[in-house]
């Protein structure tokens, strides 16, 4: 036999798509992203104050050339002192403004062009240059900035025609600097952060995950088992609770396993046993006819013990069965129904029956079922009141708001069936009972879509209420 050819690789598109879609990618991308949103807030104060400072020398340059000027006879210098002083303070020209004078006190060396737009120093606010230094970046090109701020001496107001070219260079350059640190910064801090939550968050997580996706495809013969840790934070605890979820899952497993074989004996046995029954119950008949005294007096009791056992074995075959099958709906009478099962379970008398429903009323339902679950009603309250010797022994189905009542007159429930009422083998209160009629008409009645409950029990009588889709109000 040849071996099987080996699963071909992922596909390098595939790989890519597994990378971005895990979630060390999502982790890594989202502290990146909120690293360069944070650097980005920092950014923007940051550049306002590059702005206002870059003005301010500019303005502190213009007051040193006024100073000089007062020295000088006049006010006044020559042209070349005069464009010394500009080229030195990075200013197209200076002038001053004192009791609404405007006195120049560099003039331009040439004609000044472009669009003239003012920026006021001397009230500004921080939300103010704030908005102004985003305006900066947008500027159109050849703009010229006319800048008021204090004088040199009180009273005075300094002006300043500087080119916005200059400021729009520095603000540019300095956003290219803050961009590359701030990418640097993010990438470091992103990569430290990402290697400490891989080690606590995603790589726990990554073992959480391999182990559910494993555990959901064959949970029964799976045997690695995601081992408990030690720590206490959230993910330690959903780990630590995952582990036991699957050792008590896998066990139940290995439990299920070993009561299907057990099951899968027992109904063999039963199916057996029954054929067997069903012979000793013929021989039985037959004893029942023979004229000796002895054979009379015991062939009564054989026969009841054939049907206990009988039942017995049948009631546990169908408890066994996996599933019962879909309900096949259909219109139903449900008087008719329950006069059916009636003559069934209470084929041997004893009991008076009445059925309070009216004739005309059909739903939608399955016969079968109803027939099973008022059969299995029917039987138990009849055999309870045989047990119990109640005179004039009554069962009554009637119909109440939205619900099918079936009550009796017989002496109620014990406490111990009451409290297992729908437990396997063990709500009966008979003493040979199995305890499996009142669940199988449970589990029927849950899969005709209502629900099957006990409504009272004591000394006046016992009464389950079923209740059915489609019952009138």
């Amino acid at each position: 036999m040849t071996a099987p050819d080996p699963a071909p690789a992922p596909t390098p598109p595939q790989d890519m798509r597994r990378l971005t879609d895990g979630l060390s990618a999502r982790l890594f991308a989202i502290t990146l992203g909120a690293i360069l949103f944070t650097e980005f807030l920092i950014f923007i104060p940051a550049a306002s104050n590059l702005r206002t400072q870059w003005l301010e020398e500019r303005v502190a340059a213009a007051r040193i050339a006024a100073l000089a000027l007062d020295a000088a006879p006049m006010r006044e210098v020559s042209d070349e002192l005069s464009e010394s002083l500009l080229i030195k303070a990075e200013v197209f020209a200076v002038a001053e403004i004192e009791d609404e004078m405007h006195i120049q006190l560099l003039a331009p060396q040439a004609p000044i062009e472009g669009t003239m737009r003012l920026v006021d120093l001397r009230g500004s606010t921080p939300a103010g240059r704030v908005l102004a230094t985003l305006s900066e970046y947008l500027a159109p090109e050849g703009e010229m900035l006319v800048v008021f701020a204090e004088g040199s001496a009180e009273g005075r107001v300094i002006e300043i025609v500087v080119p916005q070219s200059s400021l729009k260079a520095s603000l540019v350059a300095f956003a290219w600097r803050i961009a590359g640190i701030s990418l640097i910064i993010a990438l470091v801090a992103a990569v430290l952060i990402y290697a400490v939550l891989d080690m606590l968050v995603v790589r726990p997580m990554k073992r959480v995950t391999v182990s559910v996706e494993q555990f959901s495809r064959d949970p029964g013969s799976w045997t690695r088992r995601l081992s408990p840790t030690n720590r206490r934070d959230e993910i330690g605890r959903a780990q630590n609770a995952l582990s036991g979820m699957e050792e008590a899952v896998a066990d139940a497993f290995r439990q299920r396993s070993h009561l299907a074989e057990l099951g899968g004996a027992v109904a063999k046995i039963n199916h057996d046993l029954r054929n067997s029954l069903a012979s000793a119950q013929l021989v039985s008949d037959v004893l029942a006819k023979s004229d000796d005294p002895r054979v009379k007096r015991a062939a009564p009791r054989l026969e009841r013990a054939l049907e206990r056992a009988i039942e017995l074995a049948t009631a546990t075959l169908d408890y066994g069965k996996s599933a019962p099958r879909p309900p096949r709906l259909q219109p139903v009478s449900l008087r008719t129904v329950f006069l059916e099962a009636a003559d069934e379970a209470l084929n041997t008398g004893g009991a008076e029956f009445e059925a309070n429903v009216p004739a005309d009323l059909i739903i939608e339902s399955d016969a079968e079922y109803l027939h099973r679950i008022a059969a299995n009603l029917i039987r138990n309250a009849a055999e309870a009141l045989a047990q119990a010797s109640t005179a004039n022994p009554q069962i009554r189905v009637s119909l109440t708001s939205r619900a099918i009542e079936f009550r009796d007159n017989g002496p109620g429930l014990p406490e111990k069936a009451r409290a297992n009422l729908f437990r396997p083998f063990a709500g009966s209160s008979r003493a040979n009972g199995s305890g499996l009629g009142l669940v199988i008409a449970h589990e029927l009645a849950e899969a005709l879509g209502g629900e099957l409950a006990l409504a009272e029990t004591g000394d006046a009588g016992t009464a389950f209420c079923l209740t059915l889709p489609g019952l009138p109000a």
